[in-house]
């Protein structure tokens, strides 16, 4: 605090006002009122603020001092460049006001470069009052212990924030997340791992398989999203930062990414997604993978091609309609409706729908192939369970060289990132092996439950669910002039073609042998394609 006493003999900027007691010229002093507090709750409390308030008043009005204007800031001291601080300090320096009130010495000054900018106020005569300290700031002795007060002030900071440091590493290395729950999953409490929402995290999962598909842009996704129910933290539609941010967030792979350091995390929540889908929403983010949204959304836009000249045909609505047409002159002209492609459409559906025997038959041959795989099983299950000793191992050495300074930290952050990332991928195919789903007989389920439901899918579902259907099932649409042409994949081309024979009594197996032909058209087929994945759509 300035002497105010002594204040008196050096030249201060004021208002000259009438003394009420003596009707003669008085000098008032016009002054700035500074409070703050570290944290939002501490501001929205409000309590802190209002007590600094009254301290600073009953001050002012201890020593005949007025103030003009209050700055209020909710910002911790222990960091630099503090806004509102820094634009009363300019004030002040620009002569708006003769100094300034702080509360003590800690609100204003908890770091040493702040109560540096304060002392070359002091030092240029402008007067820097603490309303709770009793101190001279223009003395020898209250300089002193001013400084004194300023030095223990950034030492309990200092020894805060490493305490705070301390308590966040010490739950990440726990595997647990010491910052508010991401969109998609909840908070439970201190010391609890984050859980899915059982309404916005299937939301989440269906944002990566939607943009997965490389349809979508990241306004289009965020529209989908919206009109599907997923909303921000703030109830708002996600933004594109905000989508962008989720897409890359590894936390839903059940990864805790810090992304201040790059440092990376093993977490003990629920993953929503695998990281197989994640890797290939990265693939689209990055450009590595086909990504082509669609400016105008019709149902078959970039999936016809005309017969004659092999161009797409271009879709156009005229009258209410929506046609297709080939503009290259010197083709026959090919023009056809909407409405026209539609029920061929339909029509190839409804080849491929395959009737409860034949589903029953096939997954009755699924279980022979089954127990022929469970024998594999084990080995591989003890293959994968060693491996998975083996990253964990490399890890922890990984871990001791960095300790023992044989590392530096980037290098060290890159290699634990790999490693934390393979051991995933591990964790995860023995997951899947674990969760006893024999990889065949598993794709052949998914593809029998996508060839039973995709005439309903197809007909009751958006223009989006509805292109996914086109998309699994057909690989070439051909149009000449207005006969429309629908090549199916090749699994779907076997199921299209197969032999309608009656029912009649079994031969000797058991099963027809038209039935045992499909199966292995379908298992050879999947056993040649290996990364197929046959899901219904999102």
């Amino acid at each position: 605090m300035s002497n105010v006493k002594g204040a008196a003999i050096r030249p201060k900027i004021g208002i000259v006002v009438e003394s009420a007691a003596s009707n003669l010229p008085a000098f008032m002093k016009l002054l700035f009122g500074y409070v703050r507090v570290s944290t939002v709750k501490q501001s929205e409390h409000g309590s802190s603020l209002q007590e600094q308030r009254a301290a600073i008043e009953s001050y002012a009005r201890r020593y005949d001092l007025t103030i003009v204007r209050w700055f209020e800031e909710t910002e911790t001291a222990a960091k630099r460049g503090r806004s509102v601080f820094t634009r009363m300090l300019a004030a002040v320096q620009a002569g708006e006001a003769d100094g300034v009130i702080i509360h003590k010495i800690d609100r204003g000054a908890r770091n040493l470069r702040d109560w540096a900018d304060l002392g070359e106020l002091i030092d240029r005569g402008i007067d820097v009052h603490f309303a709770h300290e009793s101190l001279d700031l223009h003395s020898r002795g209250g300089r002193l212990s001013a400084d004194i007060q300023a030095v223990v002030a950034a030492d309990y900071i200092r020894n805060l924030r490493d305490e705070v440091r301390k308590g966040f590493y010490g739950r990440l290395k726990q595997g647990l997340y010491p910052l508010p729950a991401p969109i998609g999953y909840v908070d439970r409490g201190g010391g609890l791992a984050k859980e899915p929402d059982p309404i916005a995290g299937p939301l989440v999962r269906a944002a990566f398989e939607l943009y997965a598909t490389g349809v979508f842009t990241l306004d289009q996704l965020g529209v989908e999203l919206h009109r599907r129910g997923l909303r921000s933290h703030s109830g708002k539609r996600l933004s594109r930062s905000g989508l962008s941010g989720m897409l890359n967030n590894p936390f839903y792979i059940g990864l805790i990414a810090i992304r201040n350091t790059k440092e990376l995390f093993q977490g003990v929540h629920t993953p929503l997604i695998t990281k197989d889908l994640f890797d290939r929403v990265q693939a689209v983010l990055d450009g590595r993978a086909p990504h082509h949204g669609l400016r105008n959304q019709f149902l078959f836009q970039k999936l016809l091609r005309c017969a004659g000249c092999r161009y797409r045909l271009t879709a156009e609505r005229q009258k209410g309609f929506v046609y297709y047409r080939c503009h290259t002159k010197s083709c026959p002209k090919t023009c056809l409706r909407e409405e026209t492609v539609d029920r061929a459409m339909v029509s190839q559906l409804e080849a491929i729908t395959l009737s409860d025997e034949e589903v029953n038959d096939l997954r009755t041959l699924a279980l022979e192939l089954r127990a022929e795989w469970e024998v594999k099983r084990g080995e591989e299950l003890g293959t994968t369970k060693l491996n998975l000793a083996k990253a964990e191992e490399r890890l922890a050495r990984l871990t001791d060289a960095y300790l023992d300074g044989a590392l530096d930290r980037d290098l060290f952050e890159n290699r634990k990132k790999s490693l934390l990332l393979e051991r995933k991928d591990l964790q995860e195919r023995f997951g899947r092996m674990a969760a006893d789903h024999e990889p065949l007989t598993f794709k052949l389920s998914k593809f029998l439950e996508l060839a039973r439901r995709a005439p309903l899918s197809y007909e009751t579902g958006n223009l989006f669910e509805k292109r996914q259907v086109v998309q699994s099932v057909t690989s070439n649409l051909t149009v000449d002039r207005e006969n429309v042409a629908i090549a199916l994949r090749s699994p779907f081309e076997a199921l299209a073609n197969r032999e309608k024979i009656a029912i009649g009594g079994p031969f000797r197996n058991g099963l027809r042998t038209q039935t045992r032909k499909i199966f292995g058209i379908l298992i050879d087929y999947f056993k040649k394609e290996p990364d197929e994945d046959y899901r219904e759509a999102a």
